[in-house]
């Protein structure tokens, strides 16, 4: 995929919270989620010990869905907050945002409309990302990669996990590599969407990054306090994630090497994530491959039929067929 650096302005440092004709300007599409308001200050705030100079939020559209308390509680709050705040301007339509812009955020915390707010995007031709999850099943985000790479618009999805505050090469090499993960989050579930598109994302988000792609089946172990997914790699590696609904709310990955085993991804910060998503703006190349969002995608999907199965193994071939018909 080219860089579209043809779309985007330099990046300069500057001091000024408005924004000028060199910055990048950022539109946001939904307001729903505390996402917005860490990006905009990031972005916006030259006081911020997390800024980034030459980027400016400068639109949103509000959003919100109304069928989840959550969301729809939320929208004014940070509306307010980034209108008064950030001088960011709201507009009407996605459509009329996306023309104003050189590169867009979806940030509704409800991955169900992702599909239909990426496609009003699409006449635009911006780079955009779309926060965790992807989209609201695996159908919808097969659909996602589809119409990216149809109309050749950069897409990038990510959590805030995969980009910890810690290197893990180092780690790894101490211990002589990965042989096995045991990955552990909260995993809140939510009735509009599949068990772990809600929030369970975020934990096996964080065994890929350790893991790498390639998972081949899955089996489930559900009781109402705990879910245990296990998946098996190609190569024979497995990785495994420990979703709680009671008790500990933190997160870590235990990794077992040759020569032994660390943890990493306890202390959660959005300041990768945002390091790699102005990379991205920049360049209009994933550092995800959507292969790899999608394989994490079917992996919560293969989960959920696990569960409907009584905790039989399901394949990762299996749910993608199953997704691809559907569409």
């Amino acid at each position: 995929m080219k860089p579209l650096r043809h779309l985007i302005a330099p990046l300069f440092a500057i001091a000024a919270s408005v924004a000028t004709a060199a910055d990048l300007r950022v539109g946001l599409i939904g307001l729903d989620t505390s996402h917005v308001t860490v990006f905009t200050q990031a972005y916006n705030d030259p006081k911020s010990p997390n800024h980034v100079p030459g980027v400016k939020v400068v639109a949103a559209f509000k959003g919100g869905s109304a069928d989840i308390e959550t969301s729809a509680s939320r929208v004014e709050g940070y509306t307010k907050q980034l209108v008064e705040k950030y001088g960011v301007k709201i507009y009407d339509t996605i459509e009329e945002l996306a023309r104003n812009v050189d590169a867009i955020m979806i940030e509704s915390v409800d991955g169900r409309p992702h599909l239909d707010q990426f496609r009003r995007t699409l006449a635009a031709k911006k780079p955009v990302f779309i926060d965790k999850p992807l989209a609201g099943t695996l159908r919808d985000g097969l659909e996602i990669v589809r119409l990216a790479k149809e109309h050749g618009v950069p897409v990038f999805s990510s959590s805030s996990l995969r980009y910890g505050s810690e290197p893990l090469g180092p780690k790894f090499e101490k211990i002589g590599g990965v042989l096995t993960a045991y990955s552990v989050g909260p995993a809140e579930f939510e009735a509009h969407h599949p068990d772990l598109f809600w929030y369970g994302i975020h934990g096996v988000e964080a065994l890929f990054t350790v893991m790498g792609p390639g998972c081949t089946k899955i089996v489930r172990l559900h009781t109402e306090k705990t879910d245990v997914i296990t998946g098996v790699w190609a190569d024979g590696r497995v990785g495994t994630v420990q979703g709680n609904r009671n008790g500990f709310k933190g997160y870590g990955v235990t990794v077992l090497g040759p020569k032994g085993t660390v943890t990493v991804g306890e202390k959660h910060s959005y300041t990768g994530l945002i390091a790699e998503v102005t990379k991205f703006f920049q360049t209009g190349i994933s550092p995800v491959p959507l292969e790899t969002t999608i394989e994490i995608l079917a992996f919560m999907e293969a989960a959920d039929e696990s569960k409907r199965r009584g905790g039989t193994p399901v394949t990762i071939a299996e749910v993608m067929k199953l997704a691809a018909a559907k569409r």
